[in-house]
């Protein structure tokens, strides 16, 4: 069994119909996606499943997933990371990846542990929303797009936040997680 996840087969990706490995956590995953597209009102083509981020920390590189990048007119719009039990500590990595995925920061990020749910102003760092019956709709979101700062990030914050993703994605990562890749040095 690889990784550290118990495999329970296969299961097709809602977004894309891909097929996955069918986990626990893979499961709330497709939850997720299903609750985006039935209930708040985002296309298939608004989404990004596993969206790869590479993240270059002076000689180190990696690649860390992204579970959800969401786009509304082509603006990434939102990020939705989940992982399971406590939410509070993902808030700052997840805060980092919202200010490295795109040029600017994202505006909206969701942290979930597929249960409950942390919906945090990338701006800010502040908890705008609690539940995951309170992500924004596709229409909120084209809404909080249109009078958002979508500046560019300078380098120094790009530097600054690529490591605190390394530190608490990759140095901090079980030896046997397989959900992020280490690329060699150089």
């Amino acid at each position: 069994m690889p990784g550290h996840h118990l495999i329970l087969g296969e299961v097709a990706d809602l977004i894309t119909g891909e097929m996955l490995q069918d986990t626990h956590d893979e499961r709330y995953r497709q939850e997720i996606a299903r609750m985006l597209i039935d209930l708040k009102g985002y296309r298939r083509t608004d989404i990004t499943p596993r969206r790869p981020l590479t993240i270059t920390v002076g000689e180190k590189k990696a690649i860390v997933p992204i579970d959800f990048l969401i786009r509304v007119e082509g603006i990434a719009g939102m990020i939705i990371r989940f992982g399971p039990g406590s939410l509070v500590t993902r808030h700052r990595p997840s805060l980092a990846v919202s200010r490295l995925a795109e040029p600017y920061q994202i505006p909206l990020v969701v942290i979930t542990n597929g249960e409950g749910a942390d919906i945090v102003d990338g701006h800010s760092g502040k908890i705008i929303r609690k539940g995951l019956d309170n992500v924004h709709h596709r229409n909120e979101l084209r809404q909080w797009l249109k009078t958002a700062d979508l500046e560019k990030i300078p380098s120094e914050r790009v530097e600054m936040e690529s490591r605190i993703v390394y530190a608490y994605e990759i140095d901090d990562a079980c030896p046997c997680d397989d959900t992020v890749c280490r690329l060699p040095c150089r």
